[in-house]
């Protein structure tokens, strides 16, 4: 993905805020084609006597072994698979000899186009489809070079294949590991040039994940499976109400718990250290810590709800503005409106928030899960008091993140360092599932307000839209990219609609509240993707037109996305008769540079329970680097987009969060997930996202398939059974 690309596209909002972090960060913006390695790219290349090491991101060893450094952290997404298929397309190494591991962090490994070391908003394969593939082509380069030279022939008349350079006209062949010391000493290319995508052998075929092996047998290892000798365990009594301070700690049952070593006040909470992870749990039950809770103590989320709807009834700041939203709307033949609520989410990783840290006179090393390697190590740095360089991190796999591992304060990073500084010995923070819940740093709770006109035809030819919810830039480092009062995350998915109506505006109310709020799985995209495909069909049916062909009509000068509407149309048999009792919704959208539809088919059952049995996907995301990661990364989006829909919600009544474990904030089960179809589009263009993209139309889907066959319509998530209860006769 170019600068150029990023330019051209709509939701440039939270790109462009990574895109220019670096001057927030101190990361260096580098170019695609790397030829020199940094210090510590140079220390980690050097791994061996006879190691040929071109660049930062491969190293071939004399064993024939090919380690590929990963620069983007591998959180389930499939990217320990996916950039290596890049890299070695080019690099016409033997697959099975592949091995990943994770970059450290240094300004060679930073994000092509972002400018600092991070894995997020689906940019990790499309970040690196040019430079990962320039990586692999110089090392071949070298290699055949190095047997050229062996054999006094023309490097021209050589060719690599499967880990060997083979001279045809002479039936000679040199291993890669038996040409590795030569190739050493091989001046890189200048130029290099790369494959025409018709010659491509390993991009777009169905791979087997590279990472699997690790999870399945235990070796991979997760922030939670690392052990140090010496290390100590710790768990954080924080405040029960967001902003809270100690005023006052009896620690003295705690102490007394076998295995406390220690109980000390930290900025974030109250630490307790513990030879194990149960004994720092136990000792921290048994804490006794006065609270002042501080001006967040009254807050409520339905106070929230009441209070969002009065100010989207105010003018916001405007996003966009197209023609003339309010001329149109006064005479329109016909008006509808409309409200959509969606609460404050929590990530729910299934691996919880965890930091080592061992931490020294004279440096620090970390070993966690992270997305913002860049950004951790430099606040890690500040509260050890060391230069960052002085500061290793080690990314290990992630168990999930979904954007919580990336978090604009590092706060489970600095929190890990701030123990540490008491410690005095290597120690292991670890957040229990019930800390996580009550962590803060949620998917904000969101509220939108629409107004429609309809032409006599029933065509719209108005829309406004007006959001309220918290800013995810405001109070962080990165409150500098907020252009003209407009967090661009936060209408993302609406101020770039794509449908072709004539009069448009949507504004912005950002209240500042006291509750931490980041990034989610799809960001803005997770509720304007609900909001603005679910009232789509409402215009849809107050105009008297098939959801799908007002969807075609607005698309007319949409053709990628048109196509795919037409797709999963055809694949999931719109129009068709389905079983008595089951609707159907559809819905599109444009995120990530990708384009994906959906259509869902559910039924609603007589207690209001509802079921959804078919999910069918349509996606053109690009070229598809492995076809069987995009199917996986639709699916999971679809399972996650729909546990949002009818599972989970964070609630908070006099300043305390409601929600306490997977018991009251649920997961989609195995039983309940429905059968998903994922259609990919074939393409020549470059690759986009595909991470997130699932999630933003599946919840519309659903809430339009539900009023096609009870006719209630879905305006607030999660789908409460109380609200659908004896509602499912079939429309006439």
């Amino acid at each position: 993905m170019t600068s150029a690309l990023l330019e051209k596209r709509k939701n440039v909002g939270r790109r462009e805020f990574l895109k220019t972090s670096a001057a927030v960060t101190g990361g260096l913006c580098i170019a695609a084609y790397v030829p020199e390695l940094s210090a510590g790219a140079r220390e980690l290349a050097a791994a061996g006597p006879g190691v040929f090491a071109p660049n930062a991101f491969v190293r071939i060893a004399p064993d024939e072994t090919v380690t590929i450094v990963a620069n983007h952290s591998e959180m389930g997404q499939g990217v320990y698979t996916s950039l290596p298929m890049l890299l070695n397309e080019e690099l016409e190494a033997d697959w099975s000899r592949i091995k990943v591991e994770a970059a450290p962090v240094d300004p060679a490994y930073n994000h092509a186009v972002f400018g600092m070391q991070m894995t997020g908003g689906s940019t990790s394969t499309p970040s690196e489809w040019e430079r990962l593939r320039k990586m692999g082509a110089m090392a071949r380069l070298m290699l055949i070079d190095a047997a050229a030279q062996k054999w006094n022939v023309p490097a021209s008349s050589c060719h690599a294949n499967k880990g060997f350079v083979i001279h045809a006209a002479s039936g000679r062949n040199a291993s890669y590991g038996s040409l590795a010391e030569a190739a050493s000493h091989i001046q890189p290319p200048q130029n290099i040039p790369l494959k025409d995508p018709k010659q491509f052998t390993l991009i777009g075929k169905p791979t087997r994940r590279l990472d699997t092996p690790s999870k399945t047998n235990g070796s991979g290892q997760f922030g939670l499976d690392v052990r140090l000798p010496g290390m100590l365990y710790a768990v954080v009594a924080r405040p029960p109400v967001f902003g809270g301070k100690v005023s006052n700690i009896d620690s003295a049952d705690a102490l007394k718990v076998s295995g406390v070593r220690a109980v000390k006040q930290i900025p974030s909470g109250v630490a307790v250290i513990a030879d194990r992870f149960w004994a720092a749990k136990l000792g921290r039950d048994k804490l006794r810590v006065t609270w002042d809770e501080g001006e967040h103590a009254a807050l409520s989320t339905s106070k929230m709800t009441a209070d969002f709807s009065k100010l989207s009834a105010t003018p916001g700041t405007i996003a966009k503005k197209s023609g003339d939203p309010a001329g149109a709307l006064a005479s329109a033949a016909k008006t509808i409106t409309a409200e959509y609520d969606v609460p404050y989410l929590a990530h729910a990783m299934m691996e919880p928030l965890n930091c080592v840290v061992d931490l020294r006179a004279d440096s620090c090393e970390l070993w966690t899960g992270t997305q913002f390697e860049t950004v951790d190590r430099s606040n890690a740095a500040k509260v050890a008091g060391l230069p960052p360089e002085k500061v290793k991190l080690n990314t290990t796999l992630l168990g999930g993140g979904f954007g919580r591992r990336a978090n604009p304060a590092s706060d489970f990073v600095v929190e890990a360092v701030h123990v540490a500084r008491i410690a005095k010995a290597p120690v292991k923070v670890v957040w229990t599932r019930e800390d996580d819940l009550a962590g803060g740093w949620y998917r904000p709770k969101w509220h939108d307000r629409f107004a429609a006109g309809l032409d006599a035809e029933g065509n719209p030819i108005a829309w406004t839209h007006t959001i309220v919810g918290q800013s995810i830039m405001a109070g962080t480092p990165f409150e500098v990219f907020i252009k003209n009062g407009i967090d661009a995350a936060s209408v993302e998915g609406a101020a770039d609609i794509l449908y072709g109506i004539p009069n448009v505006q949507v504004d912005l109310h950002s209240p500042k509240i006291g509750v931490p709020v980041q990034w989610w799985r799809s960001v803005g995209h997770s509720h304007t993707g609900f909001s603005v495909e679910a009232f789509l069909d409402e215009v849809a049916h107050a105009g008297k037109k098939d959801p799908y062909e007002l969807r075609r009509k607005l698309l007319a000068k949409e053709p990628r996305m048109l196509a795919i509407l037409n797709l999963v149309a055809e694949k999931s048999g719109w129009g068709k008769p389905l079983a008595k009792g089951v609707g159907r919704g559809i819905a599109t959208h444009f995120s990530f540079d990708s384009y994906v539809a959906q259509v869902v088919e559910a039924s609603v059952e007589k207690n209001g329970n509802v079921k959804v049995h078919r999910v069918v996907c349509a996606v053109d995301c690009g070229r598809a680097i492995n076809p069987d990661i995009v199917r996986a990364q639709m699916e999971g989006g679809i399972i996650f987009g729909l546990t949002a829909a009818l599972k989970t919600e964070i609630t908070l009544e006099n300043g305390r969060v409601q929600q306490k474990n997977f018991h009251d904030y649920q997961m989609l089960r195995i039983f309940e997930a429905p059968a998903i179809e994922v259609h990919i589009v074939p393409s020549d263009a470059n690759p986009t996202g595909v991470g997130e993209p699932g999630v933003p139309p599946v919840a519309p889907a659903l809430a339009n398939a539900i009023f096609a066959v009870t006719g209630k319509r879905i305006r607030s998530l999660p789908i409460r059974s109380a609200d659908l209860a004896e509602s499912n006769e079939v429309k006439s």
